[in-house]
């Protein structure tokens, strides 16, 4: 893939993580929390997967994963702690905050793996790169603003079914 398609691809997907946020935070509201509202996303994620990979015929190797070692495996935990504690976060501190603040740990993180060569190689953190690290992080404080007070809780709905006459 070229770079220029792949910068948009990576932009439009960036684009449903808030939306995927708030769908779980308010699916959470209704079925029992954050964790539930990971575990239906999980589900339906992995049956839309699972429909792709039959729809394109994709082949499957199973075996050879249990070849593997384990710490390949700790990915699907990742990403489900990852879902969970956005869909728990996103109504407290907003979409934008909760973005800001996971694209800067994962900036963080992303420095220190590539500078190590943590499961691939090395790639060191130079003053440009740390630059726009900084630069990112003014952003974010910027977002989020940690020195504003907290606009106040809109009240919840009511279901007009359930709604005492006034």
């Amino acid at each position: 893939m070229k770079l220029l398609p792949a910068i948009l691809v990576a932009v439009l997907i960036g684009t449903l993580l808030p939306l995927q946020g708030l769908i779980n935070a308010r699916l959470g509201a209704s079925i029992g929390g954050p964790v539930a509202a990971a575990f239906v996303s999980f589900l339906v994620g992995a049956l839309a997967l699972g429909l792709y990979i039959v729809a394109t015929r994709t082949p499957l190797a199973p075996t050879a994963a249990l070849h593997l070692p384990a710490w390949v495996w700790v990915g699907g935990a990742l990403g489900a702690i990852y879902v969970a504690c956005f869909t728990l976060l996103i109504p407290h501190l907003g979409a934008a905050s909760i973005i800001c603040l996971a694209v800067l740990g994962q900036l963080t993180a992303s420095l220190l793996l590539d500078h190590f060569g943590v499961l691939q190689t090395a790639r060191p953190a130079d003053w440009t790169r740390l630059l726009g690290a900084v630069l990112m992080l003014a952003g974010v404080a910027l977002v989020v603003a940690p020195w504003q007070v907290p606009p106040p809780k809109p009240a919840a709905p009511q279901n007009s079914a359930t709604a005492k006459p006034g």
